[in-house]
């Protein structure tokens, strides 16, 4: 199970840290990831970890603004956000166990947050 916290409504420019902590060996994978989804929108992704290698990896509308990390410890995965503008403004949501950013590929959700930009 995964559980994401952090959403709200802040200015353009403004910063958000995101959370998602797992249940259990969800994290037990070799991938996990952001995904976001606007209202009439697909859902993209956003940012993609490699537990493998520790590599990442980016869409290149976050590039350099978001950044994805991972607390084993505390089981947890969390998303940077900084320099937010208001087409960030989305329902975001963690996920594991898939491939890179491709959403279809990933069998373990949670169930959103709201992060609203004006």
């Amino acid at each position: 199970q995964l559980v994401e916290s952090g959403g709200d409504s802040v200015q353009a420019g403004g910063s958000l840290t995101l959370s998602c902590e797992a249940s259990g060996d969800t994290y037990s994978t070799n991938w996990v990831a952001w995904f976001r989804q606007a209202p009439g929108n697909e859902r993209e992704g956003v940012a993609a970890l490699y537990f493998r290698t520790g590599g990442t990896v980016y869409a290149e509308s976050v590039a350099h603004r978001f950044t994805i990390s991972h607390d084993h410890a505390k089981n947890t995965l969390y998303l940077q956000m900084n320099s937010l503008k208001p087409e960030d403004t989305a329902m975001y949501y963690c996920a594991a166990g898939g491939s890179g950013l491709t959403p279809r590929t990933y069998n373990s959700w949670g169930q959103g947050t709201q992060v609203t930009v004006s």
